[in-house]
């Protein structure tokens, strides 16, 4: 039989958090230091602050824009302006800290608004600054469209023959929707480019060195940034670190290991109560999860936004739950909802958003490069910025070929990672078909950088960046890497752990490291 899995994006939460995702489109560019075109009239630029557009923004956190070269190697060929918001320093101000908050496709200024209250203290001697990147949020976003395709996996080799060009032709529609709907933006998008917009961002602040606190793919972005201009790193903090080396198919294998992992720690915690949804056994949750799924995909329940809503809408909402045991007891009650009356209203509000068309028409690809308005910015920008952000800095993901010779071991190899998470992280590595080759630069030439010392926080439990990137990052930055081991659960250390918490803090606000190799316990409470 054939299990059919949507091409549509599924929206991840956008929260202190991201994942190792999928992607689209790169251009390879050459190192930062490498002699290149005349950039000086973008580095001459200074933001201009105000306060922030719309009725929900924090009264004291401000926006600005900085504008960047479309094509860094052609910088006359066009422009985008990027949107900034920042919280002033309260005290004696010392410059600015930038934060990326990961996704890879998570809209800085919108999860500032929400969240940026938890880095406060750093308000004592710096402005706190984040942006969406190119591609990302009011930036010129990129978007897939609205529509749907279909992808048929196959579940055995009954028809293996068949399939994968049918999987192939599917992946070609998707992929040239994902152009049409985009615009001039797409083809440029990525970590190396937008790691050189952050290089404009610190001269644009005032800053001869760029302090910065990155999560998850924000961890990528730090350690890209610490290669090109590394003369310019000034204290920088990577949190939940990504792996540099790993192509897209075993970081997809990673994740859906990691995301099954935490999926049978809730359901153990879940079968401790009596009103648990799926049973008081454990093992027999687990094969509740897998049935639902199923079924839900064979046929899809009404959704709460006017759409149906799968088994693969159901993954990526646990996906998303599954990021922090402080969401747990919702998850709880929003399946609780879905099997006993079929409301998927609460589920749906781990991805909020991704079943609806976004305002923008199908057929308006946005061109002039400025900044679009917060309700123009389309519903799907999230997912499709993380597959284009991720396939644009990896070169080693599935061809033709290979699709067509290994797709039902690939299948086989990712259902043994995880029954229910497997697929659904196939089906985002199987995206990058279709579009150009990603750069070789991350892979080649992020390693052994010449910077003064940087702090990279590694959480065991964390179900997105498994420990072992963590280690394997600090051995491939070199000298300057201190690890610090948070032996606690949960996506990233920052907002959940005191201890981690007060030891980046130090670091930032007074230089001050720990030991490499010094660790926070799991029983330390939460921040």
């Amino acid at each position: 039989m054939l299990a059919k899995l949507s091409t549509r994006p599924l929206l991840r939460r956008c929260a202190v958090t991201g994942t190792a995702g999928l992607a689209l489109l790169g251009t390879s560019l050459p190192p930062a230091k490498e002699a290149g075109p005349d950039l000086s009239r973008f580095y001459r630029q200074k933001v201009t602050w105000a306060a922030c557009p719309g009725e929900g923004a924090p009264k004291d956190m401000q926006c600005g824009r900085i504008t960047v070269p479309l094509d860094y190697s052609r910088p006359r060929a066009g422009t985008l302006e990027l949107a900034l918001a920042r919280y002033r320093a309260t005290g004696d101000r010392r410059g600015s800290v930038v934060l990326n908050f990961g996704g890879p496709g998570g809209a800085g200024v919108p999860q500032f608004a929400g969240g940026g209250k938890d880095f406060m203290d750093l308000t004592d001697n710096y402005d706190i600054v984040t942006f969406d990147p190119r591609g990302v949020g009011r930036s010129s976003p990129v978007s897939c469209g609205d529509g749907e395709e279909e992808i048929d996996l196959p579940d055995d080799g009954t028809e293996v023959a068949r399939a994968p060009r049918a999987v192939l032709d599917g992946l070609r529609r998707a992929a040239d929707a994902c152009a049409r709907h985009s615009g001039p933006v797409l083809p440029h998008i990525g970590t190396v480019n937008a790691s050189r917009d952050m290089d404009v961002m610190r001269q644009a602040l005032g800053d001869k060195k760029l302090n910065y606190l990155g999560f998850s793919y924000g961890t990528r972005l730090g350690a890209v940034y610490a290669a090109q201009f590394p003369d310019k790193v000034g204290r920088l903090v990577l949190d939940g670190v990504d792996t540099l080396t790993e192509p897209l198919t075993e970081q997809g294998k990673a994740g859906a290991r990691g995301q099954q992992k935490a999926l049978e720690e809730f359901i153990t915690w879940c079968a401790k109560d009596i009103a648990c949804p799926l049973g008081t056994d454990a093992r027999e949750g687990r094969e509740r999860i897998v049935r639902l799924v199923g079924s839900l995909d064979a046929k899809p329940a009404p959704s709460a936004f006017g759409d149906a809503f799968t088994g693969q809408d159901l993954v990526g909402a646990m996906a998303s739950a599954l990021y922090s045991e402080e969401l747990w007891p919702a998850l709880e009650r929003a399946l609780s909802s879905l099997v006993e009356t079929g409301d998927t209203q609460a589920i749906e509000s781990f991805t909020a958003g991704a079943l609806r068309p976004g305002r923008r028409d199908q057929g308006e690809v946005p061109r002039g490069g400025g900044l679009v308005d917060e309700e123009d910015v389309p519903l799907d920008n999230l997912p499709s910025a993380l597959m284009a952000i991720n396939c644009a800095d990896d070169p080693d993901r599935p061809g033709g070929r290979q699709i067509l010779a290994g797709l039902g071991r690939l299948r086989a190899e990712y259902e043994r990672a995880s029954p229910v998470f497997g697929p659904y992280r196939l089906t985002e590595v199987l995206m990058c078909y279709g579009r150009p080759r990603g750069t070789d630069f991350i892979r080649d030439e992020v390693k052994d950088v010449d910077t003064p010392k940087m702090l990279l926080v590694g959480t065991r439990g964390d179900p997105a960046t498994p420990y072992g990137w963590t280690v394997e990052t600090a051995r491939r930055l070199g000298s300057p890497a201190v690890v610090l081991d948070n032996r606690g659960g949960g996506h990233t250390g920052y907002t959940s752990s005191k201890c981690v918490h007060g030891k980046v803090d130090a670091f930032l606000l007074y230089g001050t490291l720990p030991a490499d190799g010094s660790s926070c316990g799991a029983e330390e409470e939460r921040a």
